[in-house]
């Protein structure tokens, strides 16, 4: 599932911080990556209305579910008149699940200025991404560098799974794509134009001593290559194909979006996190866990209580076979897609 890396990591946040402050694997050779011409997919513009909704439902109540979807294309502006007359006949809105860690009043505010907030991106040993990486997977990340970060040499000394970060964000940008969660918000506004209630899905993750965390977090090894090998053949070979899935999802081609796997980079960053040897102390290592079991116990509490309520799901857990309208339908509710 999507878990916000910077939400659900604190080394993640505070790399983001500090960087605010300055400035499936391939086979084939680099050298085949490099000189391979390949043609930019144009990602679609103006309004769109987005997929179809799916219908949950069980002894006559009924849950209506928007899949969501990241990156999307920037251009592109989602208006659905579906959606916005389901959400206007129905007594509650279930926003999507997420986390939100708990810790002292001010933290994230301070930091930016925090000396381990600008080290805890570095490799605990002071290795350099030469050092750490595959020779073959180096070579490949040479030769994205210079569209990407240009002659800057400060991201060598950075983990892995930092730099894959940023480099998924600038190849987004050049793509025309864009990670924002609007619709999410757009659902929001029209819950509340509707004077629906809105319910949040959160699990919290509470760090009673954050800044032992960080310090902890900096002298651990995150075995992130695999997150960062997935993030060079996204950014190297699956452009293209995420192009399309988001255009896809915006003029509400189901069958086009099922035809895309889900992105193994987000699943492999994600793996990195919660298997790194500080996981279990954050309560990190069985967060997509415990934020599934949140998001089925408050579905079910809703669709007892109401005739019909709405509810907002990343794509993959509408799609996935073990996703979660899977689970609910091994639970005996009726699953109906969208024609």
């Amino acid at each position: 599932m999507r878990v916000s890396l910077a939400i659900g990591c604190l080394v993640l946040v505070a790399a983001v911080q500090a960087w605010s402050q300055s400035t499936p694997a391939s086979s084939g050779s680099a050298a085949s990556h490099a000189n391979a011409t390949v043609l930019p997919t144009v990602t679609v513009t103006g309004e769109q209305p987005g997929p179809g909704l799916w219908k949950v439902s069980k002894g006559g109540h009924v849950m209506w579910v928007l899949g969501t979807l990241t990156p999307l294309p920037k251009g592109m502006e989602w208006r659905s008149r579906e959606v916005e007359q389901t959400i206007a006949r129905s007594q509650e809105v279930l926003e999507a699940p997420s986390a939100e860690v708990k810790v002292e009043a001010g933290f994230f505010a301070k930091l930016a200025l925090l000396p381990s907030a600008y080290s805890v991106r570095k490799n605990p040993g002071g290795e350099t991404l030469e050092q750490i990486l595959p020779p073959q997977m180096y070579n490949r990340w040479e030769m994205l560098k210079p569209q990407y970060f240009g002659s800057d040499r400060k991201v060598e000394s950075w983990r892995p799974i930092v730099v894959a970060l940023k480099l998924y964000q600038r190849a987004l940008e050049k793509s025309g794509l864009t990670a924002r969660n609007d619709i999410n918000k757009a659902v929001f506004k029209l819950a509340d134009k509707h004077d629906v209630k809105r319910v949040p899905v959160k699990y919290k993750l509470v760090v009673e001593h954050p800044r032992e965390a960080l310090d902890t977090i900096k002298q651990t090894n995150l075995h992130d290559v695999s997150c960062f090998n997935q993030t060079l053949e996204t950014v190297q070979n699956q452009m293209g194909n995420l192009t399309e899935r988001a255009n896809a999802w915006s003029t509400g081609d189901i069958q086009a979006l099922r035809g895309f796997a889900v992105n193994d980079r987000d699943r492999s960053c994600l793996i990195a996190v919660i298997n790194a040897d500080f996981a279990e102390q954050l309560g990190l290592h069985d967060l997509p866990m415990l934020m599934e079991q949140e998001w089925l116990r408050a579905a079910e509490t809703a669709l007892a209580g109401h005739a019909q309520i709405f509810a907002v799901l990343p794509m993959e857990q509408v799609l996935a076979p073990d996703g979660y309208l899977a689970h609910l339908q091994a639970r005996g509710y009726t699953i109906e897609a969208p024609e």
